[in-house]
């Protein structure tokens, strides 16, 4: 009985991973400021995070976890640069 549970809350949550993905690609092509594709931008890797991880613990392996903490770190890196960019005009001083 547990273990179905969790299958279907895994697969319930890889669902919603990839609808909010869905709906974040559709921000960062639509958004009429730049302000906002930085912030769906954000929010895509964060999803993508996820993801990797709901995947992981469906799996067990570990190569998806250290995926995903590559991706959050290349992630907040892109973020801050490009809202550096934006409030500066440029990323290296």
């Amino acid at each position: 009985m547990s273990v179905r549970l969790l299958e279907f809350a895994l697969n319930y949550a890889q669902l919603c991973m990839i609808v909010a993905f869905a709906l974040a690609s559709w921000r960062m092509l639509q958004g009429p400021r730049a302000q906002d594709r930085v912030l769906a931008l954000d929010t895509l890797y964060v999803d993508a995070m996820l993801l990797f991880l709901v995947i992981g613990i469906g799996n067990g392996n570990l190569f998806f976890f250290e995926a995903a903490a590559v991706i959050a770190v290349v992630g907040f890196v892109a973020t801050l640069s490009l809202a550096k960019f934006l409030m500066r005009g440029e990323v290296i001083e």
